[in-house]
């Protein structure tokens, strides 16, 4: 199965190593977890992934696609999908017009169809609406299709993100601290959503960085951790969270405790 392969990927801003150079595979019907403390350089991999930050060193391919020097929107219509730390939404637009944002990427008729409101427009956007309100079932939030984002939760404001991210149809979902300000009950439904999507049909290949280990270790089949931008550990979630380096990377040795 086609894998997001990164190999000797790496990340200088002037004198600054924000990333040394190191391998990943995000394997599609996986989730891959990427983890380290604040400030190890997890969403900066992200950035190099999706084309926001241009690679130092290195090289990223999806399969045959090289997205090495692959600008955003590239990056976007070769199949991969993010979500984001910080909740970027239209606060004062609906939950279902946030949410078809995400369609453009499969969008076929013309501006002017849409501006003459064409019978091709009109069924795109019909599909496209049917689309959308199966990923609010989906998530639990059809109740909500018609509120103002804005006006929701934060729980549920992340959820709007995700199905953004869904409605691209992504071969690859990069997802940015999904359940950070979210209760342990919101965030096992979450996961089994995560989980179903890597392992329905041909699954996707599933990205989750994340600081709840619990959560990490539950969901994902391989991890990655990142210290300081340097690779520092990798393997099952179970070798990682007991692994002495990645203990005290996280909680300090004993001289700092």
């Amino acid at each position: 199965m086609t894998s997001l392969v990164l190999q000797g990927v790496g990340k200088r801003f002037g004198g600054l190593q924000a990333v040394s150079p190191f391998d990943m595979e995000i394997a599609r019907g996986k989730i891959t977890g990427l983890i380290g403390p604040n400030g190890a350089g997890k969403t900066t991999v992200v950035n190099l992934i999706t084309g926001v930050y241009k690679l130092s060193q290195g090289s990223i391919r999806f399969g045959d696609i090289d997205l090495t020097e692959a600008p955003r929107h590239e990056v976007a219509r070769a199949g991969l999908a993010r979500t984001y730390q910080t909740i970027r939404l239209l606060p004062d637009a609906t939950v279902v017009a946030n949410v078809m944002i995400g369609m453009y990427r499969h969008q076929k008729t013309s501006l002017v169809s849409q501006l003459l409101g064409l019978p091709s427009s009109r069924a795109e956007t019909a599909r496209f609406r049917d689309e959308v309100f199966r990923l609010l079932d989906r998530f639990g939030m059809t109740r909500y299709a018609e509120y103002p984002a804005g006006a929701l939760s934060y729980g549920d404001q992340r959820r709007v993100e995700m199905m953004r991210a869904l409605a691209l149809k992504p071969e690859v979902l990069l997802l940015d601290e999904p359940v950070a300000g979210i209760n342990e009950v919101e965030a096992a439904s979450l996961g089994e959503i995560f989980r179903s999507l890597a392992t329905e049909g041909d699954g996707m290949a599933v990205l989750l960085i994340e600081h709840n280990m619990r959560f990490v270790t539950n969901l994902c089949d391989y991890v990655y951790v990142l210290d300081s931008g340097v690779l520092i550990a990798q393997g099952t979630a179970a070798q990682v969270v007991n692994d002495p380096v990645v203990i005290t990377a996280y909680l300090g040795d004993d001289e700092d405790a």
